[in-house]
Formats: C-alpha cells, sequence, structure tokens
C-alpha cells in the first residue's frame, strides 16, 4: 500500500482525497474525502484573471488540506488544477501561493488530462459490473468545462469543452452583478445553444453514439441524483453507483431553472456553494442524455479526484 494524498482545484471547488492505494490489486482504502466550494473561477470567463477574493479562498482551503496531509502522513503528494487556472492570465500567482503553502507545484494539465484522469478514476470500480454495457461515456460535468471520455478499459477518446455550470451562470445569468433568479426563458435558451455547440464539438473528437454506458461526475451530477432520490441530506454512499433515469434529469433541470435561490436552498442535498449553478449544471446533464439517447445515467463518486491518486502511486 502507498498512502498518497490527491488534490482537485477546479473552478468550483477543491477536494482533497488521501487514501492506501494497492497498484498490486487495485484496492483503494480513503482515509479522508472532503470538498471545499472556493469559487476560484470566479469572472475568470469575462475577466481573464483570477481575482484577489478567489485566490484567497482557495489558498485557505489549502491550509486546511496541508494539515490534513501532514497529520495522516501521506508518502505522495498530487495537486492538480484544471478549468480555472488553465484559463487565468495571473496563475502565476496562484502556483506561488499553493507551493508556499503545501509544498507542491500545482499542475495546471490539458483538458485531455483531466479527461484521462476522469476515466480512471471512474470506472476503476466499474470494471467487474456484468450489467453495464460497454464501451463508457464518462462525462464529467465541472465548472468551467465539461469532459467527455469514451473507453471500456482505457480510453478511446477525449475531449474537454469550456461548458460548465460556473461559465454558463456567470456568461448567461448575470446581469449587472445580480444573477437572474430563476432565470427568464430567454437566458435558458441562451445556455442550451452553447451547450448544443460544445456537444458539436466534443463529437468531432467522441464518438458519442458508440457509448453504452453513460457515467455522471461531480456535484452538478451527484447533486440531481441526491434529489432525485429524495435524499434529506446528501448521502455519498447511497449516491454512488445511483441509476438516474432520464425522465427524473428532465424533471429535476426543469425544477432546478424555475424555482428561486430560496427554493433550491431549502433541499437537504443541496450544498450552499451550488445554489446558484445548478440550474447551469442540471441542464448540461440533460443535453448530453438527449444527445446520446441514454436511458439513465450512472452517477459515480469517483472521480478525477482518485484518477490523480492512482497516478501518484
Amino acid at each position: 500500500m502507498t498512502r498518497v494524498a490527491a488534490v482537485d482545484c477546479g473552478t468550483n471547488s477543491i477536494r482533497l482525497l488521501v487514501a492506501d492505494c494497492d497498484p498490486a490489486t487495485g484496492e483503494q482504502t480513503d482515509l479522508d474525502r472532503r470538498m471545499t466550494v472556493v469559487r476560484l473561477g470566479q469572472g475568470v470567463d469575462r475577466t481573464g484573471r483570477l481575482a484577489p477574493e478567489a485566490l484567497e479562498r482557495t489558498f485557505a482551503a489549502c491550509r486546511e488540506y496541508a494539515a490534513v496531509i501532514k497529520e495522516l502522513g501521506a508518502e505522495k503528494v498530487r495537486f492538480v488544477a484544471t478549468s480555472a487556472s488553465r484559463d487565468a492570465e495571473n496563475r502565476d500567482v496562484f502556483v506561488r501561493g499553493v507551493l508556499d503553502i503545501l509544498g507542491v507545484e500545482p499542475e495546471v494539465i490539458s483538458g485531455d488530462d483531466e479527461a484521462e484522469f476522469s476515466f480512471t478514476g471512474a470506472t476503476k470500480s466499474l470494471a467487474g459490473r456484468a450489467d453495464l454495457d460497454r464501451p463508457f461515456l464518462v462525462v464529467d460535468i465541472g465548472g468551467g468545462s465539461t469532459e467527455f471520455v469514451v473507453g471500456d478499459t482505457h480510453v478511446r477518446a477525449a475531449r474537454s469543452v469550456d461548458v460548465g455550470c460556473v461559465r454558463m451562470t456567470e456568461r448567461h445569468l448575470v446581469v449587472d452583478g445580480v444573477i437572474t433568479d430563476p432565470p427568464t426563458e430567454a437566458q435558458v435558451a441562451a445556455i442550451r445553444a452553447d451547450i448544443e455547440a460544445a456537444l458539436d464539438r466534443a463529437a468531432e473528437r467522441v464518438p458519442l453514439e458508440q457509448a453504452r454506458t453513460l457515467v455522471g461526475l461531480a456535484g452538478s451530477v451527484t447533486t440531481v441524483a441526491g434529489i432525485a432520490l429524495g435524499l434529506d441530506a446528501y448521502d455519498s454512499e447511497a449516491i454512488h453507483h445511483a441509476r438516474i433515469p432520464y425522465e427524473a434529469v428532465r424533471e429535476i433541470s426543469a425544477r432546478m431553472l424555475t424555482e428561486t435561490h430560496a427554493q433550491r436552498a431549502e433541499l437537504g442535498v443541496m450544498h450552499p456553494g451550488r445554489v446558484d449553478v445548478i440550474g447551469a449544471g442540471a441542464l448540461v446533464l440533460l443535453a448530453v442524455m438527449e444527445r446520446t439517447g441514454a436511458s439513465e445515467v450512472v452517477v459515480s463518486e469517483h472521480d478525477i479526484l482518485d484518477g490523480i491518486a492512482w497516478s501518484a502511486v
């Protein structure tokens, strides 16, 4: 067993996994798994820069994670940064801050690398499932981007496109600095048009129509799953590998785009940091299911974070 720490810093959240991994057997024992919504990508789509307050929120989370990593005695640490830090002109400030706090330099990875990690993390625990047809289409709906990966045990094709729950919300729902709540029909249509164009770009490289099982990752998908399951509070064990039908996703997507902030915030499974962006995230998932004809989505709590951990081993 090798004790590793993996950090995934995305557009909306930063997450930590400390786990014991055995490369000989594929066994993974989680010691600590946590998430903090820091909204690192705040305003990046508009300004091209990481905001000072977003950087400070992220560095505060890094200090917390550094203490956990030290306490648990991880032998190897890998820190991966994704969409927001890829896009930012001042990402050197982010890199220096993380290096000072955690002692490792964040790797600002490409979208294709992000897709590889997501696929490994999501499918490692599905490999023995006889009830799931191959190939898999793994869809990781992040804050700034969405990754599409088709493969069996290995990746056949992958592409990252710049549609995510935060980016779509900031691009289409913010007017004079205020989020429209709930959005207008025209705003929803504009988000949908962006998503459809992104799906066209993804399909240029990834054979979406070949997929037999859709696997959905990240907070938008797991939140939709929690709502569909009628959970009073977030329960990762109940959500992991849940199979959510298309009709439930369609209904929840429509609901998230018509309810107010207060109504969405009352849902027990809803993280406060997702209240304003869940509508856009759910719409991405719905559009993917409609484009691929998927009758259900298999939800995975294992994702890019687990892939990063295995890459460190």
